[in-house]
């Protein structure tokens, strides 16, 4: 039987970043007792190959639930297929003051202002070390908010060498609207100068460590037609392995006239559904189908995933849909893809 039916009243009575914690402490007390198996349905199998990693399904956990990997063996037991964890920065972070999370029940949507808050790569890393997850792990990383846009490159490259022997592929989020100016690295001579580096640096960590790890770049969901045209030229020339499509959304039209509507942040959740997905097209004709495209973004059901792979999406990750459909959904979305192949 389902039990987040019954435990999301208690959890949206609480302040939203102490729901958060507390549901993260309890997923992992279930796990340190040992039952996982109890409490949640044996994980879907439905092998695929993706940026030359094999998944056993096709469902990810989105960046920023578990920030600092602190939680990662219990997330595990939820059935997906992937889990990627950060934003992790060089060094640690508070963030933005709270409140930062803002929960718009009404529209089953979520705006965040967190600010890349966590606690260094180091600290990550110790948790990842610590593990015992060994399935395909995504690790996010981005910059500190007082390093000067013209000097992220160095932020990403210290994050990239410490996380390379852990992660199954490692994301670079250069699109979080929450961090001043970090869209910017988006743009074309923005984005060939933070690339570059980072792909000559990606082929010396793999001579020194013997295996190959992807790199994906985040993108917004925000970006003109013209803009996701020089993105996908970028991403083709440079060779990354693949593009994570999208990042929260900082339109608020849809969800202004509701209780927390125009918070600042970024807008996740069901609103961003259509914006996600419109984003996922553009790339997948830009790129010509040659680079591999994890949607994100609103996906609150199976046919919401069906949708983004239709799009061209190859794998799909959720977050907020978790915060409104409870643990369930991993498995549902798992089943629907699965049943589509």
């Amino acid at each position: 039987m389902e039990l987040y039916p019954f435990v999301r009243p208690l959890l949206f009575s609480l302040n939203p970043e102490s729901a958060h914690h507390i549901t993260l402490t309890m997923l992992r007390l279930i796990h340190r007792l040992g039952l996982d198996k109890s409490v949640f349905p044996a994980p879907v199998t439905s092998p695929c190959k993706v940026m030359g990693l094999n998944f056993p399904n096709r469902v990810g956990l989105a960046a920023g639930l578990d920030k600092n990997g602190e939680y990662i063996d219990a997330l595990a037991a939820l059935g997906f297929g992937f889990i990627e964890v950060g934003t992790v920065t060089p060094r640690p972070q508070t963030g933005n003051p709270k409140p930062r999370l803002f929960r718009i029940p009404q529209a089953r949507a979520i705006i965040n202002r967190m600010g890349f808050n966590n606690k260094g790569v180091d600290y990550l890393v110790d948790q990842v070390e610590q593990s015992d997850f060994r399935g395909v792990l995504g690790i996010n990383i981005g910059k500190n908010f007082n390093t000067p846009v013209e000097k992220a490159v160095d932020d990403y490259l210290c994050c990239m060498r410490k996380v390379y022997p852990y992660a199954g592929y490692i994301a670079l989020n250069i699109s979080s609207p929450n961090t001043p100016g970090l869209r910017n690295l988006q743009k074309g001579e923005s984005l060939s100068g933070l690339i570059e580096p980072l792909k000559n640096e990606q082929l010396r960590l793999e001579e020194r460590y013997g295996r190959y790890v992807p790199l994906a770049i985040k993108v917004a969901p925000d970006l003109e037609p013209d803009e996701v045209d020089t993105i996908a030229r970028v991403l083709l020339e440079y060779q990354i392995d693949g593009v994570i499509a999208t990042n929260t959304t900082i339109e608020h039209q849809s969800v202004e006239q509701l209780p927390s509507g125009k918070e600042k942040g970024g807008l996740s959740g069901a609103p961003l559904r259509q914006r996600s997905t419109r984003i996922i097209e553009q790339l997948n004709l830009a790129l010509g189908g040659n680079l591999p495209i994890i949607g994100v973004g609103g996906i609150m059901s199976g046919e919401d995933a069906q949708e983004k792979i239709a799009a061209g999406a190859s794998l799909v990750q959720i977050y907020s849909g978790l915060i409104y459909e409870g643990p369930g959904l991993v498995r549902e979305v798992a089943e629907t893809l699965a049943k589509r192949e």
